[in-house]
């Protein structure tokens, strides 16, 4: 069985999926839906194929992206097999699943529900502080979304309590904005905690979206149910499955 996690501020058919209820084996286990990972090609295609059928679209509705942690937004106007080298997506057209993966970045939905546009974000730190939230919100409004009226659901991500970064990092953020050190807390281990989803959800507010929330899930923290890149790394594991997150009209 999928387990799909939801909202109540988004009114389109969406979801955040977990790992449960996919073909894939081993480090693997459960729905790995990245391409880019080393597991079997049929197996992702099958995963993929039942986060499709959940979604009621076809193979070429589920709309993936090449992700290159950037601000780059692309505009679906219908079905595509390619993966174009970007970090968002935005719709009008009914039928398309906007998705994009994750294993520890924020997955982002995006949703007006008067003017009927939809949008996905892969935002890790980079592409946070890069600025591909405010540029989703505006490939959104050249859909004729109005900002006010947008609502953003930041779905399962690190929490701070496991996002453990150096000074270099640290500065990267104060430079541009002192304030920015209020996403910092001090590690037992003299590093420090870097709280990414409350970032996110500070530069949507910025930005003046009408409503942004955290689903409050961290990836790292829950090896059943979700795939976590740092998780791997501090395992020692040699590669990581990717999560789904998709929204369609």
């Amino acid at each position: 069985m999928l387990e799909i996690i939801t909202s109540d501020a988004l009114p389109f058919r969406h979801g955040f999926f977990t790992r449960k209820g996919g073909a894939s084996s081993g480090i693997f286990a459960g729905l790995n839906c990245g391409p880019g990972s080393s597991d079997q090609s049929e197996i992702v295609a099958i995963n993929r194929a039942r986060v499709a059928e959940a979604m009621g679209v076809g193979a070429g509705g589920l709309v993936v992206l090449d992700q290159v942690h950037s601000a780059d937004v692309v505009t679906v106007t219908g079905p595509r097999s390619d993966r174009p080298r970007a970090d968002a997506l935005v719709t009008d057209v009914p039928g398309l699943a906007l998705s994009v993966l994750t294993a520890d970045c924020q997955p982002v939905l995006f949703a007006d529900p008067e003017a009927r546009v939809i949008g996905a974000a892969h935002a890790g730190w980079r592409g946070t502080f890069e600025g591909v939230l405010e540029a989703t919100l505006d490939a959104m409004e050249g859909l004729g979304a109005r900002r006010g009226q947008i609502r953003a659901v930041i779905g399962p991500t690190i929490s701070q309590a496991s996002y453990e970064v150096g000074q270099e990092f640290l500065d990267t953020f104060l430079t541009e904005d002192r304030l920015n050190g209020r996403f910092f807390a001090n590690s037992p281990s003299g590093r420090y905690l870097f709280d990414l989803p409350a970032f996110g959800l500070h530069r949507l507010r910025q930005a003046g979206i009408g409503h942004a929330e955290w689903t409050r899930h961290c990836t790292y923290r829950d090896s059943e149910r979700f795939f976590s890149y740092r998780r791997t790394t501090h395992a020692g594991e040699a590669d990581y499955g990717r999560l789904i997150s998709t929204i369609r009209l």
